[in-house]
């Protein structure tokens, strides 16, 4: 695996002193993704709506100090372009989203607006400022028609989804993808500027994360209260990884999409960032190794029937491996360990932005 000077001082390099802006950094990924920009000595200014939840990371890790921070909905075009263009950014990750499979049951045209439409006014806005632009657009690995199968899901496979959540994902990547092609053609980068790539990821945990059906916020808050962690589907598996992981492929593909021609043009497409096969579990797995980690708690299966959700999942990453030169730097266990260490940390009344850099730090020093 790639030691420290590749993320930080190598191909991380590139976000000195560059202008982002990071959509949805009021979240859970995204405030750690403005932690670590900011780190890297990037000039961030974030859009986002409110935090969703108290406590939060936004709060927390005072992302706030380390970001010009604007408030807003992605789905407003006209406020999204107006904070574009008061800091024309080099780069955009959009990450601002509705991130809750069962929540797209209860609010499924919500879920439409933000996160497929969400993305097209991203796109637009490039469209109609005209100026050279990087841009990484996070969807999610329930972009994929999931047919259950046993092997990783490839870049091309086929996209669907059984629910509104991962149809709006899906249409996410073909509104990108048409966008692309009318408007932004890699092949012609050298003349219009706009490089644009979609990032898949898995199911991702870590510090920070207090949203609701989320299976180590729910964890944390049953350990906290003293009762039993109530699992809906302890056989479900998933492509678990720390949030640290997907982050730094995001952060790697923008950097290739500023180098600009050839291998900018080139990496300009959709992009898997998971865990390696070997350490995808189960809920169940996640569970009890958390429980272990905070050293005490329970659970029970929850028999309470709910909307559809995927059995089984995983991502084929060969193509970040190759072409990006990414890969996975921590395992099941040290994923579960730095995860449980930041909700000890928190409780126990330490500064968490700095711990928040301490764990950046310790990923990128992981060989």
């Amino acid at each position: 695996m790639g030691g420290m000077g590749e993320m930080s001082g190598g191909a991380l390099g590139v976000y000195a002193g560059t202008r982002v802006l990071l959509t949805g950094h009021s979240g859970f990924k995204g405030g750690w993704l403005a932690t670590w920009l900011w780190h890297l000595g990037a000039e961030v200014t974030g859009y986002s709506l409110p935090p969703s939840t108290r406590p939060s990371l936004f709060e927390v890790a005072a992302v706030a100090s380390r970001t010009r921070s604007v408030f807003g909905d992605v789905r407003d075009v006209d406020a999204l372009a107006g904070v574009w263009n008061d800091s024309p950014p080099d780069i955009v990750f959009h990450l601002a989203a509705q991130p809750i499979v069962r929540e797209s049951y209860k609010s499924p045209l919500t879920t439409i607006q933000t996160n497929l439409l969400g993305t097209a006014n991203v796109l637009e806005v490039a469209r109609t400022t005209g100026r050279p632009v990087a841009i990484v657009l996070v969807t999610s690995d329930k972009c994929y028609e999931n047919r259950e199968w046993a092997y990783g899901y490839r870049e091309d496979d086929r996209l669907g989804g059984a629910d509104v959540y991962s149809a709006s994902k899906a249409g996410a990547e073909i509104v990108a993808s048409s966008y692309r092609r009318s408007f932004f053609p890699p092949a012609a980068l050298a003349t219009h500027g706009v490089a644009v790539a979609t990032a898949r990821a898995g199911n991702v945990i870590g510090g920070g994360d207090w949203s609701p059906d989320r299976i180590v916020p729910d964890i944390v808050r049953a350990i906290c209260s003293g009762d039993a962690v109530p699992v809906r589907n302890p056989r479900a598996t998933r492509p678990w990884q720390h949030v640290l992981e997907p982050l730094s492929g995001y952060l790697l593909l923008g950097a290739r999409l500023l180098s600009g021609a050839d291998a900018g043009a080139e990496a300009c497409d959709s992009w898997n960032f998971g865990p390696d096969p070997s350490e995808t579990r189960t809920v169940q797995d996640v569970v009890e190794h958390v429980i272990a980690r905070f050293g005490r708690g329970s659970w029970r299966a929850d028999g309470v029937g709910g909307p559809h959700e995927a059995g089984l999942l995983r991502l084929a990453t060969d193509k970040a491996r190759l072409r990006l030169g990414w890969q996975p730097r921590w395992d099941f266990e040290q994923t579960i360990a730095a995860t449980v260490d930041w909700y000890k940390a928190f409780h126990a009344g330490l500064p968490m932005s700095q711990w928040c850099l301490r764990q950046i730090d310790d990923y990128t020093a992981t060989e």
